[in-house]
């Protein structure tokens, strides 16, 4: 019998071709909860952790955990001093060894607790996770987008350019393919022209088509313009990424953002759950005197989120293992929050949008979904 040798990129591209629910028997809402109480059939889900629970994606129909990594590492400076060599954390210098190591410690925890999603935007994100991952790339499903060479940059917003981004991108990453191309638009993404986000989805459907990205969709916070693309190009918005904070609620209205994504089985991740740190008090260096009650309250923030059964997971940046072992304990913890947490979290997030810095002033317009 003669064997054809398939290609990763052909298995990947075959199989989300193939994709149904089918795979896991899955409802829009699907979810194993920590400690598995139904005894779901847990063989196919990535890194999986009895302690940790796992909601279905939407109609990638993965089961990914209920709090990922997101790329942003704000406060690691607190972990590898010296490390910023500009005023923010995007002067990181991502070739430093201890930051390596950083991150590949951080990584690994994410996988020992069952955390199975890593959130990558940035050129420098996208070469550090991809570097972490090495050796692993099968323990953790990477969103990948490089906003530099995206439709932020007037020079890529052309079917042509945005293909050569991705190429470009996955050879300097030595990647074969990503999970998930989630394209950072404007943050107002209705600035873009109609003929942009033609182009742009003409470029999500060629990398479903090659292989090179299992799915796709896009970044924004434009809440009306997310409405109609999810409705308008079903095919190419598998999942999308918001601001997502412990003030945001969700509006029971049929007409809404969060009822469009939950009918069109739209996969949701959420960014800025600790609204960019000001929900915390300390400096997130290890030891620092606000560290049990920062800890804490990204504990209740985690919580609140999950309340909201059609988020896919939070994405908070996380700097050391152990505030990923804090998330991660946020899972096993009741869901619902008491009357006395609630007043506590409140009082701490309306702390957080009063200190909001003035170029996060936007993360107020998503207190309502």
């Amino acid at each position: 019998m003669k064997t054809t040798k398939v290609t990763r990129r052909e298995f990947v591209r075959d199989a989300a071709a193939v994709a149904t629910g089918a795979a896991f028997g899955l409802t829009a809402t699907y979810t194993v909860q920590a400690g598995n109480p139904d005894k779901a059939d847990t063989s196919k889900i990535v890194s999986y952790n009895p302690d940790m629970e796992y909601r279905r994606c939407g109609k990638t129909n993965w089961m990914v955990s209920a709090a990922c990594l997101g790329g942003h590492w704000k406060r690691v400076n607190q972990m590898v001093p010296g490390l910023f060599k500009g005023e923010g954390w995007l002067s990181a210098n991502v070739h430093n060894p201890d930051f390596e190591k950083n991150r590949h410690d951080v990584v690994t925890r994410c996988i020992e607790r069952g955390i199975n999603y890593i959130d990558a935007c940035t050129h420098s994100e996208v070469l550090a996770y991809s570097k972490a991952l090495k050796g692993r790339r099968d323990k953790m499903y990477l969103g990948y987008s490089w906003y530099e060479n995206e439709l932020r940059n007037g020079g890529f917003r052309t079917f042509e350019k945005l293909k050569q981004s991705l190429d470009e991108g996955l050879k300097e990453t030595e990647l074969e393919y990503v999970d998930l191309w989630r394209v950072t638009c404007h943050e107002q993404s209705s600035q873009h022209t109609d003929a942009e986000i033609e182009e742009l989805m003409k470029a999500l459907e060629w990398a479903k088509k090659s292989g090179k990205a299992r799915f796709t969709g896009i970044s924004s916070h434009d809440r009306p313009h997310i409405k109609k693309l999810i409705e308008k190009f079903p095919a190419q918005m598998d999942v999308v990424v918001t601001p997502y904070t412990a003030k945001t609620k969700v509006v029971e209205d049929a007409s809404g953002l969060w009822a469009a994504m939950k009918t069109l089985d739209v996969g949701w991740f959420g960014i800025k759950p600790f609204a960019s740190a000001s929900l915390f008090k300390g400096n997130s260096s290890p030891g620092n005197p606000q560290e049990e009650e920062d800890n804490r309250l990204a504990r209740l923030a985690i919580r609140y989120i999950l309340c909201n059964p059609a988020i896919t997971a939070p994405i908070p940046g996380m700097i050391n293992p152990q505030q990923v072992d804090n998330v991660a304990l946020a899972i096993k913890e009741r869901r619902e929050l008491d009357k006395e947490e609630k007043a506590d979290l409140d009082r701490a997030m309306d702390r957080a949008w009063a200190s909001l810095p003035y170029h996060y002033q936007w993360l107020k317009n998503w207190e309502w979904v």
